[in-house]
């Protein structure tokens, strides 16, 4: 996908293909636009001066490694059973006593 351009139909029509997308012809002239508008969006962002800010992992550097006086209301973290698996097997509509069984949905 071009910078300079944009992106185009045939970008839109690999893009659709790699997501496993079956698009008409009425979306993806649509598809294109969104897309350009998203690189867009992007474009504007990447202008934006972020010397000064610092680089993040996660949001929960924002708390300042103070999780203890702001993170109250977050759920602790408590070591659980987990759900017996008879039980959640049992009310499964197909099942080989170990894993649910599923219709393929994906065809290639």
């Amino acid at each position: 996908m071009s910078e300079q351009a944009g992106v185009t139909i045939e970008d839109v029509r690999r893009v659709a293909e790699l997501a496993n997308l079956e698009l008409t012809g009425e979306e993806e002239p649509r598809m294109q636009r969104d897309l350009n508008a998203i690189l867009g969006h992007i474009a504007q962002l990447n202008e934006l001066d972020t010397a000064g800010v610092p680089a993040m992992a996660q949001v929960g550097e924002m708390l300042g490694g103070d999780v203890d006086s702001v993170g109250g209301t977050l759920r602790p973290d408590l070591v659980r059973p987990s759900l017996d698996r008879a039980a959640v097997m049992a009310s499964a509509p197909e099942t080989d006593g170990r894993f649910f069984k599923v219709p393929k949905v994906i065809e290639r």
